[in-house]
């Protein structure tokens, strides 16, 4: 297992990034989306540029991306988090061998 820490800003960029990856993959522009979605065009602009957005426009995006049932696995405890082991369960897993030589 592999602990990556991210900041918030990291986040806010990824996510942004895949929406409007998901955008153009459903071959819609920012109007059409802003649009469809009620969004403004100026939101739609910021957010894929910056990754700042208010929930509920972000929502309303990812409805019409289809992708607003992904948000019911946000902040689940699934057994697989980190929330749900001990630092001792943690630290017994084994390490996943890295390709390439053994030194």
């Amino acid at each position: 297992m592999s602990i990556e820490l991210k900041t918030p800003r990291d986040v806010q960029r990824e996510l942004a990034g895949r929406f409007k990856a998901r955008r153009l993959a459903m071959n819609l522009t920012r109007e059409g989306l802003a649009a469809r979605s009620g969004v403004s065009w100026s939101s739609l602009k910021r957010f894929e540029h910056t990754g700042l957005i208010a929930l509920d426009s972000l929502l309303k995006l990812a409805l019409v991306l289809e992708c607003l049932g992904d948000f019911d696995r946000v902040c689940v405890d699934d057994g697989r988090g980190l929330a749900s082991k001990s630092l001792d369960e943690i630290l017994s897993e084994p390490k996943p061998r890295r390709k390439g030589r053994i030194k």
